[in-house]
């Protein structure tokens, strides 16, 4: 049987298939198809079933990592959306948040709201914030509502009121009219899709769902029949924001959990590579041709936040703590009005390209920088299926070096420095910003860029370890391939941690348990392991944060709390909140403001091959060029074919790792070894 994983990015869509008979990985990379991601998936699959010489109906599962809704906020190119709320609460969305988008930019705006307030409409109800009906639906505001919405003909509606958090009877009755009237609409309530406090973010993430709603529904249409039209005989699945993977049906009904579909699939993977090659505690470094992003593991387990922003929009669903940076190898260069060099974040993406592609790109790109400082080969990238135009890329890197008044080498060397320092910027924000050293950590380099720069990145930051996985290009499809299908579920409680507020908290966690079961009977397959595991978001009373406090086994078993796990809990919350804070206040009230549980269905874990040993690296040896370093300049350095090296092979600095996916540059200030597992394990020299 086959497993294929396919990860699109801005630039290429990467897939990876295993053989589970022999053990054997299929790779395969081909440019993105931006108007339509399911076109390149679907050649990608042909490709890769070529390529291994099986027929489709020998694959037995497929997963695919997406950038559809990602796109869709960013490129703000989403649906007609309006907003039905509660009477009072129509300027939610404008008001936001007191936080401007730059502290000390008092010009700054901030996001304009996905709903124009043309598109908001208020009705008559109104809950209290213990779920009780203050003021029952006006039938005849609601027909009134229901023909102005009809009118506006939007492709999609959030409904959002005020507590529906505690009771969503109201929102779920304007709802179900509003698909009875617009038929053809996409409509979801923040009920369904985050039934958590804290108005404004739950009224950003429902519409933030709704805006991209349509296209997600329209993309997995396509997906699925041409998934189909290829002869294989399985659903897709799609992994989610924090690294689960779900249905289809489940990605059409809360699209919002794909935001950082892609990125995810790389953490998974890049865990579990490190973790075979005996690392627990790493930062992920995913560089490609349009972002770079970067996440903190420790014990083999990545962190997860349960809210993040999205193209300044708030989004309260829970993801992998992934952070984001506008830096990859079609970043383009230019010079501001002050003379300064900037790269990124502007992208040439896959189309044109960097101008060293020959697809027509005339701006400078770090592409370019890198072909013309010898760290790229200078003739041909992707194994010999593009050719690269130097000329070309001399050309668009030129016009830098004329705007700062250097020579060709200067301009190329100061955007990939520039470049280095920004993903250094990302790296300190997801390890020092957060109070961990990443010094103690591994740095794993992927994407189709990361292995270019992971040496230089991690010297910036003080780590003195990099791991480059066998093929770091096309890592996130393998991601795909070693996801345990998972979902989570929250709910608001907003009780003190005391006995006489027991109903209370198990009120909301029977409803958010059940919800966990029925999604796990719905998306699991019979025939393996399933597990429900939880937190309790917790707080001191009067504070404006949470700490994520796991929940015994016990409680999650009987789906209910008594009052020795109640003292269990605030005990570990004390705990935790010294470590973080470095105090706790134990005789403050406590209180639970949230149950969140992560329903889960493992998948088996591929054993990665291992390779033979070699310790020669002369017959890998394929040739060498004069490539520049930035403080030594150019040097004469070799160049070595990837799939020649053999474990034991050790290969010092400088050197220049060549494969069909990247290019892995070694500096001559470290050491690079080959492990069992085809890693390539890099030491850098202290200073």
């Amino acid at each position: 049987m086959l497993r294929i994983g396919i990860d699109v990015g801005g630039t290429f869509t990467d897939v990876t298939a295993l053989d589970e008979a022999t053990g054997r990985f299929h790779i395969h990379k081909l440019p993105s198809t931006t108007d339509d991601q399911s076109v390149a998936v679907a050649e990608g699959v042909r490709a890769v079933l070529h390529q291994a010489g099986a027929d489709p109906g020998a694959v037995g599962y497929l997963g695919h990592g997406t950038t559809v809704a990602t796109n869709t906020v960013l490129e703000s190119n989403g649906a007609l959306t309006a907003l039905v709320t509660t009477a009072g609460l129509r300027d939610i969305l404008e008001i936001g948040r007191q936080q401007r988008p730059d502290l000390y930019d008092m010009d700054a705006d901030k996001a304009p709201p996905l709903v124009p307030r043309s598109l908001v409409h208020t009705l008559i109800e109104r809950m209290s914030a213990e779920g009780k009906v203050l003021e029952p639906l006006d039938t005849d505001d609601l027909a009134t509502v229901l023909a102005r919405v009809r009118t506006d003909a939007p492709e999609a509606v959030a409904v959002c009121f005020l507590h529906s958090y505690r009771n969503g009877s109201h929102e779920l009755e304007v709802a179900g009219w509003l698909r009875a009237a617009l038929p053809s609409a996409y409509v979801c309530a923040s009920a369904e899709i985050a039934p958590v406090f804290r108005e404004f973010e739950r009224f950003s993430t429902t519409v933030v769902n709704a805006y991209v709603g349509p296209r997600i529904n329209r993309y997995v249409s396509r997906l699925a029949e041409r998934i189909r039209a290829t002869g294989v005989p399985v659903e897709p699945k799609v992994i989610g924001s924090s690294g689960g993977m779900m249905s289809l049906e489940s990605v059409s009904r809360y699209p919002v959990t794909t935001l950082l579909s892609g990125p995810s699939a790389g953490v998974v993977a890049a865990t579990q590579v490190a973790g075979q090659a005996g690392f627990g505690d790493l930062i992920t470094f995913d560089m490609g041709g349009t972002s770079t992003d970067v996440c903190l593991v420790r014990g083999g387990r990545a962190l997860v936040s349960s809210q993040r922003r999205i193209s300044d929009r708030p989004v309260r669903t829970p993801s992998l703590d992934i952070h984001t940076v506008g830096a990859g190898g079609g970043s383009i260069a230019r010079v501001d009005p002050g003379g300064a060099l900037e790269v990124g974040p502007s992208s040439a993406g896959s189309q044109p390209g960097p101008a060293a592609y020959g697809r027509g790109g005339t701006e400078p790109t770090v592409t370019d920088a890198n072909v013309l400082r010898g760290r790229l080969n200078p003739e041909y990238i992707l194994g010999g299926a593009l050719k690269v135009d130097y000329p070309a890329a001399a050309r668009a890197v030129d016009g830098v070096a004329h705007a700062m008044n250097t020579d060709r080498a200067g301009a190329a060397r100061g955007i990939g420095r520039i470049a280095a320092v920004n993903v250094a910027g990302a790296v300190r924000k997801v390890s020092v910003e957060a109070g961990e050293d990443p010094r103690e950590c591994v740095l794993v380099a992927f994407g189709g860029a990361g292995p270019l720069h992971a040496v230089e990145v991690a010297r910036e930051v003080g780590m003195a370890t990099v791991l480059i996985p066998p093929n770091p290009g096309t890592l996130c499809a393998l991601g795909l391939l070693v996801t345990d299908i998972r979902t989570e579920f929250a709910k608001a409680v907003l009780a003190e941690a005391v006995d006489s507020d027991l109903d209370k908290l198990n009120e909301a966690l029977h409803e958010v348990h059940g919800s966990a079961r029925t999604w796990l009977l719905a998306e699991a397959p019979s025939d393996v392991d399933t597990a429900i595991t939880g937190v309790a978001k917790m707080r001191y009373a009067r504070q404006n944060f949470e700490l994520s406090v796991p929940l015994p086994p016990k409680v999650i078993d009987a789906a209910r709390f008594d009052a020795a796990a109640v003292a269990e809990i605030v005990t570990a919350f004390h705990r935790l909140h010294t470590k973080s804070y470095g105090f706790a206040h134990h005789d403050a009230p406590v209180q639970i403001v949230e149950v969140q549980l992560t329903a889960a269905a493992a998948v088996d874990k591929p054993e990665l091959p291992t390779i033979a040993e070699g310790p020669d690296p002369a017959a890998a040896l394929i040739g060498r060029r004069q490539v520049d370093f930035d403080e030594t300049g150019r040097l004469d350095t070799p160049v070595y074919d990837r799939a020649g090296l053999l474990a034991g092979t050790v290969l010092p600095g400088p050197a220049i790792v060549e494969q069909l996916d990247t290019t892995t540059v070694i500096t001559p200030d470290a050491t690079a070894r080959v492990d069992r597992y085809g890693n390539l394990v890099i030491e850098l020299e202290q200073r």
